[in-house]
């Protein structure tokens, strides 16, 4: 364990004359501005908890790895991962050490999942599900582009959610949609 002196040396030598570029690079990956601060200052308690177990060589590497890492989680934790910023955050120059290959071709793995559940919806579904979760629209935005009702959208947008975690966890993704029959109780049809 790393001694609070040595931390905080290390931390105003090694990681403070980054603060620019992770200020750049927190502006141009996130959507957000008013979230830029906030971020940055996530990114160096991270830092110091992880540099506490052992400083690691390369300072600037590991700050921009975590920097990279929390975007992720962020957008993640928020439920609407653009793919466009995904695909932004990988494009990073970023050395071999600094992500395990196997980590890598999992969250690969991962994103083509996620594109072939997205890709086996219909195409009315797929449309909603893509405005909604990866563009960002809200349900009354949606809903005007579409020109559908705004009950539709969330219809056919929980249907789309539920096939495509369907098919993530393995399953075959189909949507499940609802008939109503007598006395309003419902049951499901594949």
């Amino acid at each position: 364990m790393v001694s609070d002196d040595i931390l905080e040396s290390w931390f105003c030598s090694e990681v403070l004359p980054n603060e620019g570029a992770l200020t750049g690079f927190i502006r141009n990956n996130w959507r957000a501005a008013e979230d830029v601060v906030d971020l940055r200052h996530d990114v160096y308690e991270l830092a110091i908890a992880g540099a506490r177990r052992g400083l690691p060589d390369d300072a600037r590497a590991f700050l921009f790895t975590i920097a990279r890492n929390h975007l992720i989680n962020r957008a993640k934790r928020a439920r609407i991962v653009s793919f466009e910023l995904v695909a932004d955050l990988e494009a990073v120059q970023h050395d071999v050490d600094m992500l395990t290959a196997e980590r890598h071709v999992l969250a690969r793995d991962a994103l083509r999942r996620a594109q072939e559940g997205i890709d086996r919806l219909s195409p009315r579904v797929r449309q909603i599900v893509l405005l909604r979760k990866v563009e960002g629209l809200n349900t009354r935005e949606t809903a005007a582009r579409l020109g559908i009702g705004i009950d539709a959208v969330e219809r056919q947008l929980a249907m789309g959610m539920k096939a495509l975690a369907d098919f993530m966890l393995g399953g075959p993704g189909k949507i499940m949609r609802q008939k109503f029959v007598r006395k309003g109780r419902r049951e499901t049809e594949v």
